[in-house]
């Protein structure tokens, strides 16, 4: 009885860690996406330039070579980064500014019509 309480917990940890990988790695691609569009414009610059200079050495395959080593960076750093934080045990609902992910709205203030002072308060 024991011994399948201890597995059955396994299980649900490790389901919990992936599930929390791939949150992770959903909301960082998102954000690189979103947030992180002048730096996507900065790499595809660098890598036209390097495609460039590439194509006097190797002319068949440079803009395949620098592309395809662009896009295979920015995908082992979000996996990388994903697997740190999950290896940290933070998880995505932990994270403040993360409330769009999980549905909660915050509440910056709340709304005072002119009239309430002078209405609000009759019967």
């Amino acid at each position: 009885m024991v011994s399948a309480q201890s597995s059955n917990q396994g299980k649900t940890y490790s389901l919990l860690m992936i599930k929390s990988f791939l949150i992770w790695t959903f909301t960082l691609a998102v954000c690189l996406l979103v947030v992180g569009f002048p730096l996507v414009v900065v790499m595809a610059t660098v890598g036209c330039l390097l495609s460039i200079v590439l194509q006097s050495v190797m002319p068949v395959s440079a803009v395949l070579l620098v592309a395809g080593g662009l896009i295979m960076f920015n995908v082992l750093t979000v996996l990388i980064v994903a697997g740190v934080l999950t290896a940290k045990g933070v998880h995505p609902k932990e994270v403040k500014w993360l409330s769009w992910l999980h549905g909660e709205a915050e509440k910056v203030q709340t709304t005072v019509y002119a009239a309430c002072p002078l209405t609000c308060e009759l019967k």
